[in-house]
């Protein structure tokens, strides 16, 4: 069996790789060759850059493949590129959408792939939306046999997940953490979140390669483990073996303070998240998510401070959490008490 990816060296995509290889899929990765000391042993490389649809036509022109998966596609533009570059040359395309794509707020508490996509408050999710459309337009059309995966927040040892972090990625609250600084948790910490090992969504991910029941459906691909953002954050100060200084800030004020946050924030972290897989276990019977976050939390610390290229410090936005953390204690000191 013949895959190509496009990407193949990502938080999700490497781990999708890794274990495909292993199940000894024919593996080629279309890349632009930035990321390939993180391509798995055994992969076959094609270095180009998707978006010249010329010279990737002229790359694959010769291919077959049983399965095209195409990691970084964000945009309706670019999946109206691969439907005219694969639908000729595949099998099978799977398309990575995103579960914050479903509607905010839920009208109901449990989230199936049925669940309407609607988000106010997120263009990264509009997108992705927008892109499922084109999709599925194809699929009717054409008979394009498209898989659309979404997953929710998946990690990898590369980088910790949190409520609230800068441009420069998690590291620096890691950090703050480690030395026993005040760090923001947006909103009480109480919203439930589903987190996922990328190792796991792999097992989802290339059940569904290849797989008939898979084609022109849309699958949710996570564990069934639900934790608060409380917890979450417990469970890395714990990695690290410190004690858990955190404030609480509501996420409207946060994405008031810096509106780029507002999509994650408001369209996606601070609402309650809890997914029903039982789709996929139908159509990949063997599927379960093995890896709880605490164990995933101790090897990321194991890995992230074992790395150098891994500790990004970000100075801006520690300096920001510092000002807003004395402000924002300050101002609660001086409400009125209710009497």
């Amino acid at each position: 069996m013949k895959a190509l990816f496009i990407g193949g060296t990502g938080t999700i995509s490497s781990s999708v790789s890794t274990r495909c290889l292993k199940q000894g899929w024919d593996l080629t990765l279309l890349t632009r060759g930035v990321h390939n000391a993180l391509a798995p042993e055994g992969a076959k490389l094609l270095k180009a850059d998707i978006a010249d649809e010329a010279a990737v036509r002229e790359l694959i022109k010769e291919e077959r493949y049983d399965v095209v998966a195409d990691f970084i596609a964000f945009t309706p533009d670019q999946v109206e590129r691969d439907i005219r570059l694969f639908s000729s040359c595949t099998s099978q395309y799977i398309f990575i959408s995103s579960a914050s794509a479903y509607q905010k707020p839920l009208a109901e508490p449990l989230i199936t792939e049925a669940t309407p996509l609607y988000n106010p408050y997120w263009q990264y999710s509009r997108d992705k939306i927008a892109c499922e459309e084109v999709l599925m337009r194809a699929r009717r059309e054409s008979g394009f046999p498209v898989t659309i995966i979404r997953p929710s927040h998946t990690y990898c040892e590369r980088s910790m997940p949190v409520g609230l972090h800068g441009a420069g990625g998690s590291f620096a609250v890691l950090e703050r953490i480690r030395m026993g600084r005040k760090i923001i948790i947006p909103g009480d910490g109480l919203t439930l979140w589903t987190l996922t090992h990328s190792r796991d969504f792999a097992k989802g991910f290339c059940g569904l390669m290849g797989n008939i029941h898979a084609i022109g459906e849309s699958y949710q691909i996570m564990g069934d483990e639900c934790l608060t953002w409380n917890q979450i954050h417990q469970c890395i100060a714990n990695a690290l073996g410190v004690r858990l200084n955190a404030v609480h800030i509501a996420s409207e004020t946060l994405a008031a303070l810096h509106p780029a946050w507002e999509g994650p924030l408001l369209g996606d972290k601070s609402n309650n998240l809890i997914f029903d897989t039982t789709k996929l276990k139908r159509a990949v019977p063997d599927f379960h998510a093995s890896t709880r976050f605490d164990q995933g939390a101790r090897e990321i610390v194991s890995y992230i401070y074992s790395h150098p290229e891994c500790q990004k410090l970000d100075s801006d936005f520690d300096a920001w959490c510092d000002q807003v953390i004395e402000r924002y204690e300050a101002l609660t000191a001086q409400l009125p008490a209710f009497q």
